[in-house]
């Protein structure tokens, strides 16, 4: 008796199993919040208790960490392009990133620029208000 049946099956596609992949304005949020917890907020100062991330941490590598994290932050606004924001408010949202990156650039003043000025704190905001506004299935609710 053959132990291979012979009649071929064809695999099911699967849907993603990690929250966050899909075209979905849910998922769309699900990426962009989990982008600005990795560049505002990952690590918490021991003593302080100040939340950064890796926005400010990797600004402290000249010239390579102020182009990855500005780069990080274009990607949350081409995500804004993808979601139909107005041109106004991507707009604002790249000024946002170009003033953290020029300023970030700054040898010893952008590193600590880099603490106080979130941009993509800021663009969350922008995306957020739209997100309410336009896809409010979107919105997620904690309990």
């Amino acid at each position: 008796m053959n132990a291979f049946p012979t009649s071929t099956v064809r695999p099911r596609r699967m849907a993603p199993a990690m929250p966050g992949l899909g075209r979905d304005p849910a998922a769309v949020r699900a990426r962009i919040e989990a982008m600005e917890q990795v560049l505002e907020r990952a690590f918490t100062i021991p003593g302080l208790g100040r939340k950064i991330g890796l926005d400010a941490v990797a600004g402290l590598v000249p010239v390579l960490g102020d182009v990855l994290t500005a780069a990080m932050g274009a990607w949350l606004v081409w995500e804004a392009r993808n979601l139909g924001l107005p041109k106004w408010k991507l707009w604002r949202m790249s000024a946002n990133v170009a003033f953290d990156a020029a300023i970030g650039a700054v040898p010893v003043v952008g590193d600590a620029f880099d603490l106080l000025f979130r941009s993509n704190s800021r663009n969350l905001k922008i995306i957020r208000k739209h997100l309410d506004r336009h896809h409010p299935a979107s919105g997620v609710i904690e309990g």
